[in-house]
């Protein structure tokens, strides 16, 4: 009982701050619909530090996985062992292993707030969500197919609720970086199935409403979006993830191994562009 009085407490004043946030934006955009839209993307850009905090952590953490792995085999039978050495490593690459968990861990009270936002309004007995058209809800072919479409904001849609779940698919698919591990890879792609499925069915269970699915899809796509340029922006994908995993390997090789790579870059090649010249190479005759 302590703990609800607790948690309405400290939410109650979120929902309220975010309701009227909603509201702002609706008096400035005049349809709920689109409101909707204007405030996930809003949300996006508050959170831009801590998600560019994110994917910094997960493009760190990907450098030193090499050599995690090194720790992992190298300590497998003292877990006390390994964890020191962990610790080391961290400190000596300046990584925070949770500093990725911190800005999901923020940003989890607002997604929270958000929803009771939006259904606060749902709920009130003719709420303006009841009279709120946006696309073809509320539209007289969805007056005709109440089954499937939506009559209003505050009662549910399947297509938002079709195109909701495969936006989610996309989200998990490709909100972590690919992973060189078999292992993690194929976990990937199981959640990626899994999150969404479990979406439909809720979905279907409890008849969400259609100004949730537009919220949470608009979310989903500016996520998506973020993601895709957070990653090419560290070098997870595109053309700068062959440098960080040639970084990551060069990384993990054994220092005499790096000495000597060292001292292979050093050719005559290397030696003359320091001088200013160009190395000399025999040249090769042209056969007759």
């Amino acid at each position: 009982m302590i703990a609800l009085l607790a948690a309405n407490m400290f939410f109650d004043p979120l929902v309220n701050a975010l309701g009227g946030v909603l509201t702002a934006i609706h008096s400035v955009i005049p349809s709920y619909g689109w409101a909707l839209i204007a405030l996930a993307l809003l949300v996006r850009i508050v959170m831009w530090p801590l998600s560019d905090m994110q994917f910094r952590s997960m493009a760190e953490m990907q450098k030193v996985q090499p050599l995690v792995k090194q720790i992992q085999a190298k300590y497998k039978g003292d877990p006390q062992a390994q964890n020191a050495a962990m610790m080391a490593l961290y400190k000596e690459h300046k990584v925070n292993p949770v500093a990725g968990c911190i800005p999901m861990l923020i940003q989890m009270p607002i997604l929270i707030g958000l929803y009771w936002a939006i259904q606060n309004q749902v709920t009130v007995p003719n709420s303006i969500f009841t009279r709120e058209h946006w696309l073809w809800i509320g539209t007289e072919f969805s007056k005709a197919h109440p089954d499937i479409l939506g009559t209003s904001l505050a009662v549910p849609d399947v297509i938002l609720l079709v195109l909701y779940v495969v936006s989610m698919y996309f989200t998990v698919r490709y909100g972590s970086p690919p992973s060189t591990d078999p292992q993690q890879a194929q976990t990937q792609k199981i959640m990626a199935f899994v999150s969404p499925a479990m979406i439909a069915f809720f979905g279907f269970k409890y008849r969400w409403a259609s100004a949730l699915y537009i919220y949470w899809l608009a979310t989903n796509i500016f996520t998506v979006a973020q993601q895709y340029m957070m990653f090419r922006r560290y070098g997870l994908i595109g053309p700068g993830r062959a440098a960080t995993l040639a970084a990551a390997a060069a990384e993990a090789l054994p220092e005499p191994a790096k000495a000597s790579k060292a001292a292979n870059g050093t050719t005559a090649d290397g030696a003359a562009a320091a001088n200013g010249k160009r190395a000399y190479r025999p040249r090769k005759r042209a056969k007759r």
